[in-house]
């Protein structure tokens, strides 16, 4: 079951593309963050929905507010991704342990090996404000983000 409203964010450690760690605790008392699950990079849905985030950036990378896109994927494959799709925020690979991270929040498919569509708002406290958790094939509303995002 997905973490819910409320909750304490589970903290975690992962590599982003580019190799750096990157914790949720990073941005404690002073970031709201938008934990993004993603299946796999290179994917139709996947893309889409990252490259939406990219037109949209300020609305989600700003004074106040950090995205964090996380997929199974290995640092190499997101590094690429991110490359060729000019995604200029942070793609946390939750690869190995394989899917950690992603089964903490209750994202992670066991079947399928990868996490579906959880989205999470954490406020600068570690708390869960908003979620929303989709269907692999279920793209999500980048507006409902957008006006979560403007209750906190």
């Amino acid at each position: 079951m997905a973490i819910q409203v409320g909750d304490k964010a589970p903290d975690f450690e992962l590599k982003d593309n580019h190799g750096a760690t990157v914790s949720l605790s990073d941005f404690h008392g002073h970031k709201n963050v938008v934990l993004l699950f993603y299946p796999f990079a290179f994917t139709g849905v996947c893309t889409g929905e990252l490259c939406a985030l990219r037109d949209n950036l300020p609305k989600f990378v700003n004074d106040d507010t950090q995205l964090l896109a996380v997929s199974n994927d290995s640092i190499h494959t997101l590094r690429v991704f991110a490359e060729q799709e000019s995604l200029e925020y942070p793609l946390l690979s939750d690869f190995w342990p394989h899917g950690n991270t992603s089964r903490a929040y209750g994202v992670f498919d066991e079947e399928k090996g990868c996490a579906v569509r959880g989205t999470f708002i954490i406020d600068k406290e570690g708390v869960v404000r908003w979620t929303v958790v989709n269907d692999l094939p279920d793209a999500r509303d980048l507006n409902e983000y957008v006006k979560a995002l403007d209750t906190l």
